[in-house]
């Protein structure tokens, strides 16, 4: 028997991918992953930066409405508008004491264009020094609803009031006033619901006598109508200044009491703020003008426009790596002027 011979397959060629075509493979993953990661940088790019531009607006409206508090009630007494306010503070213009600048109800209002000095703080790269080249605001007025007079017993220079507690103490400067005038002292002592206006203190008053115009010598004494409205004396001055990390901040010098002694403290209240600019309106006036114009009545101002320039916290959110900067404005009607 012959055999059959045995049957060959022929040859298959190898399975695979050519070297070519893992190379293009490869390519076009790399676009593929290059178009993702480009995509990502850019949706991080514009996170960044709206994030910045938040944190700008976020930081003026939080500055406009704080400024606004206080220019809305400047010179205000919590009574009248009719100017009649007596100072006996030993610490006013032409007083035994050093010269304050709270101490002066003339600076009501009134405003420090960027080549002015301000008295309230000074020029230089300090930390909370004012920084050159920008504009400043100093206010007074009565501040909250304060407490309400039961008995106002002169000559003993107390008053009795209604309210069975308040947040006053001694060394406090006070705004009381009724429907006839106002009148600038400082606490001497609180006993109770008794507040007594002493001629002493730090820097103390000059009299015990409250009466209008103010007479230091005068022998009389003026009696204030019960529910005669007795509160506190907001003194401020907004700047900008250099913060504690060597940029500029938005901030604001309140009065404060220490150990009994009116003290000066600012405090920083917005970060970032590289610049202000102040213009002032007065009554009858079609304009606003800057504090340096010449004749500028400061009884007459109505009205105060606010320009601040801020920075991202963010540097290198903007452009170039660079922060991003945005100027903003407001303004703001002097309620007690225009009522």
């Amino acid at each position: 028997m012959s055999r059959r011979p045995a049957f060959r397959r022929p040859a298959v060629a190898a399975q695979g991918f050519t070297l070519i075509e893992l190379m293009v493979a490869m390519l076009l993953g790399l676009i593929v992953i290059g178009g993702v990661v480009s995509v990502f940088i850019a949706n991080q790019r514009t996170y960044r930066t709206n994030q910045a531009l938040g944190d700008v607006q976020d930081g003026s409206r939080t500055a406009f409405e704080m400024m606004a508090r206080d220019i809305r009630d400047a010179g205000l007494n919590g009574c009248n508008n009719n100017g009649r306010v007596a100072n006996v503070l030993n610490a006013r213009p032409g007083g035994t004491a050093t010269a304050k600048w709270w101490a002066n109800w003339g600076n009501a209002l009134i405003g420090y264009d960027h080549s002015q000095t301000d008295v309230a703080v000074a020029n230089g790269t300090a930390e909370k020094a004012r920084v050159n080249g920008t504009d400043s605001l100093m206010l007074l007025r009565a501040e909250g609803s304060g407490v309400t007079v039961k008995l106002n017993t002169e000559p003993a220079a107390t008053f009795t009031i209604n309210e069975s507690s308040s947040d006053l103490q001694a060394g406090d400067v006070i705004m009381v006033c009724d429907p006839d005038h106002a009148a600038l002292v400082q606490i001497t002592s609180l006993a109770g619901g008794t507040i007594t206006h002493a001629a002493s203190g730090s820097p103390g008053n000059c009299s015990t006598d409250l009466s209008f115009p103010t007479v230091c010598t005068s022998t009389s004494s003026y009696v204030f109508t019960p529910n005669a409205q007795i509160s506190k004396l907001a003194a401020v001055d907004w700047y900008v200044g250099v913060n504690p990390l060597g940029g500029s901040s938005l901030y604001r010098i309140g009065l404060e009491n220490v150990a009994g002694v009116p003290t000066p403290k600012a405090q920083e209240m917005v970060r970032d703020v590289t610049g202000m600019t102040l213009t002032y309106h007065q009554s009858g006036n079609a304009t606003f003008v800057p504090a340096s114009t010449a004749g500028i009545n400061w009884a007459l101002v109505d009205a105060v426009r606010v320009t601040l320039t801020l920075e991202s916290v963010d540097k290198k959110s903007g452009t170039d790596a660079k922060p991003i900067s945005r100027t903003f404005t407001a303004t703001t009607t002097i309620r007690n002027r225009v009522i």
